[in-house]
């Protein structure tokens, strides 16, 4: 009878044993708010690809991704972040400001002159140092994913400056963003993404910036008749997730989550380009908007009426820091 129960114990505990170790996989729910096919939401389906094939983490974790803000939208994603009600999220650098008023550098108007700049600052010392700047606040940064370069929309042709003037534009919510407008002379309008098109439609807003893949997986060209191939700023995103929750997961499984985060950024980064090219081809295609590229001459021109907006934002975000990201234009 003793060794009996000796041995229903030991089956009992073997049996437990076995239970822990199938335990509920962890579950990362990854939301964002724009389409599948832009370069956010390949990395999103390409980083969940590789966490499901993974050796070490197959069956331990899952990502499950939730796109076109079917989760939570651009104003509840941070809340939701910080309340653990998903793990991960890549917003909009803009987004950040009142996380750290340092990542608004890269909100400035024609800073960067291409994205090969954009690297060189964000690979550099103090770009990875913006990564982890809000961990105090609860948001650990893990990656920079490029969407691209911006460009102007509206409903009148815009070469130079002065033709922005009295247009109302959509911004994300942004102070940087705000007063780049507002030095146009034209009126900034807060917006969601998921808004806009309804927006320009209803001419609730004239015109708006973004960059050529989120115009065409938006339909944006269908309810605007003019671009004008600014090149003017970045959105770009930082890919984050709650702090609590990055500490609490096993030490064999934050570094691999990492590795393969850093995997999908240089496929992300690297595939941006091509889908804006290729977004930026098709508005041409269907004929619905015309695309006026600038010259070198008026990009300058451009640039130097924005200029007194990074004077107004030196001391908030560090004349240094616009320094480092001005000099990072410069090839090594």
């Amino acid at each position: 009878m003793l060794k009996l129960t000796k041995a229903l114990l030991c089956a009992t505990a073997l049996s437990l044993a076995g239970l822990a170790q199938a335990a509920d996989p962890i579950i990362i729910k990854f939301a964002h708010v724009v389409a599948e096919n832009t370069p956010k939401g390949q990395g999103a389906l390409m980083f969940q690809k590789l966490v499901a094939d993974d050796p070490q983490l197959k069956g331990r974790v899952t990502v499950e991704v939730y796109p076109n803000s079917s989760l939570f939208g651009d104003g509840k994603e941070m809340e939701a972040l910080l309340l653990g009600d998903v793990q991960m999220l890549a917003p909009s650098l803009a987004k950040f400001e009142q996380y750290t008023k340092k990542v608004q550098v890269f909100d400035l108007p024609f800073l960067f002159d291409d994205l090969a700049a954009v690297d060189r600052f964000q690979q550099g010392p103090q770009g990875k140092a913006l990564l982890t700047s809000m961990d105090d606040k609860g948001i650990h940064g893990l990656a920079y994913w490029h969407n691209g370069l911006k460009q102007l929309s509206a409903n009148k042709k815009i070469i130079e400056p002065k033709d922005a003037r009295g247009l109302k534009f959509r911004v994300q919510a942004s102070s940087v963003l705000e007063a780049q407008f507002v030095a146009l002379h034209a009126n900034p309008r807060k917006m969601s993404f998921a808004e806009v098109y309804q927006g320009l439609q209803t001419g609730t807003v004239n015109g708006t910036e973004n960059t050529w893949s989120n115009y065409e997986s938006q339909k944006v060209n269908e309810v605007q008749p003019f671009f004008t191939e600014t090149n003017h700023g970045l959105i770009d995103y930082m890919v984050i997730t709650n702090v609590k929750f990055w500490n609490s997961l096993p030490d064999d499984v934050r570094p691999e989550l990492q590795k393969l985060m850093d995997q999908v950024t240089v496929e992300v980064n690297k595939q941006a380009e091509a889908l804006n090219q290729t977004a930026k081809q098709k508005i041409i295609d269907a004929k619905t908007s015309e695309i006026d590229p600038l010259t070198p001459e008026q990009r300058s021109k451009w640039r130097e009426v924005m200029k007194p907006v990074w004077d107004k934002f030196s001391d908030e975000i560090g004349a240094d820091l616009i320094k480092a990201a001005d000099e990072a234009n410069k090839a090594s």
